[in-house]
């Protein structure tokens, strides 16, 4: 395998405590970072590193899992507490989820800290954490090819202006359907979408779950269908899977055009259907680049139409 360029991902590595209708999940690996590493990997193989903070009850089996899979976990700090904890509760459907506490623990007082040997990283994602930390490793960094990054309702609503210097800032925001119709005030998506490229970002990708994504840039707009799955047990992660997946393409490419962007959004949602398969990340720790080429190669024949389209004579 090549050599791919190197992609920074910065975000929360955490604990989830999981309601599911299929019982109670405690401790289980979780964060934005560990699933959009996990994905990229798969995909790039090494050369994603990642920037977060763990508490000092933090397994170190869970940081060697990582780099058995070629993450390079040295912008990982450990700082005394106890690491970040998400509980949750899905509906019997799983289409819905209920936060039941949030402890932020010892990502409460966490500042991105880029290695210097991370801060030529050729990519960048930003992983749903505060704008302004996000803007604070955009400066760290020195002129990568591209830079993506994600954010949620949470941060539209309450840190607007912190959140209007990110999008200036960055190449391509990652963003499912409900945020994209809060950050633009619009309901249609395409115009929503027109909206939020004056922001700033060149490209936007808006995820929908089982109904898709959509990317719009300068090429126009562009749609990969979800992968139809018999069972999904876990939509926690997913969308971090999806962005990580996208990221690791293009790092594995080493190039950026909107095809090439087009081919990674395949990518992105092959690895956030594997990602559901599981209880966390344990789908994506199993999978291999044997079964993801399987999966594209399904992905390919659910759009494959013979190549006419043309009106009938």
């Amino acid at each position: 395998m090549k050599s791919s360029d190197p992609l920074l991902i910065v975000g929360s590595i955490a604990f989830d405590d999981l309601d599911m209708p299929t019982g109670e999940h405690r401790d289980v690996l979780g964060g934005a970072a560990t699933y959009a590493a996990l994905a990229s990997s798969l995909v790039a193989g090494p050369g994603t590193r990642v920037v977060g903070v763990v508490g000092a009850d933090f397994p170190e089996a869970h940081l060697a899992s990582l780099r058995s899979r070629g993450v390079d976990t040295t912008g990982v700090e450990r700082a005394q507490g106890q690491t970040f904890r998400w509980h949750g509760r899905y509906s019997s459907d799983l289409g819905s989820r209920t936060t039941l506490d949030t402890q932020l623990n010892v990502f409460a007082d966490f500042s991105p800290k880029i290695p210097a040997a991370h801060k030529t990283s050729s990519l960048v994602l930003l992983g749903n954490i505060h704008p302004k930390l996000q803007v604070d490793v955009v400066e760290q960094v020195q002129r990568p090819k591209l830079v993506a990054a994600d954010t949620m309702n949470f941060w539209i609503s309450g840190e607007p202006a912190a959140l209007a210097e990110v999008l200036r800032r960055i190449d391509l925001l990652i963003i499912n359907d409900e945020e994209a119709r809060e950050l633009s005030g619009i309901h249609n998506l395409v115009r929503a979408a027109a909206d939020i490229r004056k922001r700033g970002p060149k490209m936007l990708v808006i995820k929908r779950g089982e109904f898709g994504s959509l990317m719009f840039d300068d090429a126009g707009a562009f749609f990969v269908p979800a992968y139809p799955l018999e069972e999904v047990l876990d939509p926690t992660g997913a969308g971090d899977s999806f962005a990580g997946g996208l990221m690791g393409y293009l790092a594995a490419r080493g190039e950026i055009s909107p095809g090439i962007i087009r081919k990674a959004m395949f990518f992105a949602a092959a690895l956030g259907s594997f990602c559901v398969e599981g209880i966390g990340p344990s789908r994506l720790l199993a999978v291999t680049r044997a079964d993801l080429a399987v999966r594209i190669a399904s992905f390919a024949s659910l759009v494959e139409h013979g190549g006419d389209l043309t009106l009938p004579v």
